[in-house]
Order: structure tokens, then C-alpha cells, then sequence
């Protein structure tokens, strides 16, 4: 099973797709919503999670695309 993927501003502009616990981003993009098409497909392949980060750091939206252990009820 892979890692979680986050999408985040990238240090020196733009957005980077990075591996939980890596040290480097997967790749880096120009605008947010391209980062996040290739985090998703990223996620969806390896059956992670897909974390948005907004400007600040702080999670802003979370997508399951492996077992998930709290499944909604309903």
C-alpha cells in the first residue's frame, strides 16, 4: 500500500504533490487545481488518502480512496 498524498503551496511557489513522510514533492505545479488532478490520481492508484492543504498548512479537505475505516453510515 502506498502513502497518503498531500497537496500544498510549494516553498518557492505554486503546488506540490508530496508523499507523507517524504522529503521531497512528487512534482510541482503552477496552479492548485492542477496538483490536485495528479494527487487524486495518484491517491485513487495507489488506494490512499488525498489531503488539500490550504495556504496556511492546515488540512482544508480530505478524500479516502482505499479501505476506510469509518465508513459513513447511512
Amino acid at each position: 500500500m502506498g502513502r497518503n498524498q498531500h497537496v500544498s503551496p510549494h516553498p518557492k511557489g505554486g503546488y506540490q504533490v508530496k508523499a507523507a513522510g517524504a522529503t521531497r514533492a512528487t512534482k510541482r505545479f503552477e496552479t492548485q487545481k492542477e496538483a490536485i488532478a495528479e494527487g487524486r490520481r495518484i491517491a485513487k492508484k495507489q488506494k490512499t488518502e488525498l489531503l488539500i492543504h490550504n495556504k496556511e498548512g492546515q488540512v482544508r479537505e480530505k478524500d479516502s480512496y482505499g479501505h476506510d475505516p469509518f465508513p459513513p453510515k447511512g
